[in-house]
């Protein structure tokens, strides 16, 4: 009977891929610097550093369009 390897000796299991609306919270709660230690822990090792640059990226550029539009109006209605 084969001897069961040390749990030391196992390999570990990847951690399970991040997904979509995952990453976005990780990204918008980054924005304004409100994250948990534990939410941060918990994601750091699902999510890929490309998606969060892309996600970081895309964000950035949805918020500046944003303040964009909410200039445009309240220039109109001055």
């Amino acid at each position: 009977m084969p001897a069961e390897p040390h749990p030391d000796d196992r390999t570990p299991a990847p951690a399970p891929a991040a997904g979509f609306a995952q990453i976005v919270v990780a990204v918008w709660s980054s924005f304004f610097g409100v994250r948990k230690r534990g939410d941060h822990e918990a994601i750091a090792d699902a999510v890929k550093p490309q998606h969060l640059i892309v996600a970081g990226l895309v964000g950035a550029a949805l918020f500046v369009l944003l303040l964009l539009i909410v200039v445009r109006i309240v220039i109109a209605n001055a």
